[in-house]
């Protein structure tokens, strides 16, 4: 399993390989909350995000295709894609200290405070488990003690990209579960009761 010096961001990639790899056989091809991307496209742009912040760390590899146009085609396993994308980010988050006040991530402002870049790859590793386990009928990952983890990550990052990598803020209907996992959700942009389309 993939481990790095950040509780944080552990725990995002387990629930992201957890999610990964529970993708049933005939899953790969379903609607996700992503509305333009199926099951295997949020995967790709999934790894290809890890690959993203690894390089602007390293100034290693860049992802292979771009992870905002996955292909929709695995070339390989899930795991083959997905194990080593998170073994690179893992690897240079270990690099990462601390208190470091400006740490480079691939998307803007590009330079943020060390927790906030560790709480910015998670975010995306975790909110893409939850697409992925919600829309081939499993149990979300995202818990709320992990989503109020990456909420002050998401306060800083989310606005200036939405309409890009983000929709905007949904309203919880009322009476609708409104814990942190659900908040965090809808501030992204998402249906927090998202569910597969029947068929």
């Amino acid at each position: 399993m993939t481990t790095t010096e950040w509780e944080l961001l552990d725990q995002a990639y387990a629930t992201l390989r957890e999610a990964a790899l529970g993708v049933p056989a005939d899953g790969w091809h379903r609607p996700t909350p992503c509305a333009q991307w199926n099951v295997t496209q949020v995967l790709q742009h999934a790894a290809g995000d890890q690959l993203a912040y690894a390089a602007r760390l390293t100034g290693g590899p860049r992802p292979a295709e771009d992870p905002f146009a996955p292909s929709g085609a695995l070339a390989g396993t899930p795991a083959g894609l997905l194990d080593p994308a998170l073994a690179a980010a893992a690897e240079a988050f270990a690099g990462v200290t601390p208190g470091d006040v400006e740490v480079p991530v691939p998307l803007p402002p590009f330079f943020v405070p060390a927790e906030t870049a560790i709480g910015a790859a998670a975010l995306d590793a975790a909110v893409h488990a939850w697409d992925i386990a919600v829309a081939t009928g499993r149990p979300p990952g995202l818990t709320d003690a992990l989503a109020a983890a990456l909420r002050p990550a998401a306060e800083v990052l989310v606005d200036p990209l939405r309409g890009f990598a983000y929709g905007p803020v949904r309203s919880l209907a009322p009476g609708a579960d409104d814990g942190a996992a659900a908040r965090l959700l809808a501030f992204l942009g998402r249906d927090p009761d998202w569910v597969a389309p029947a068929g």
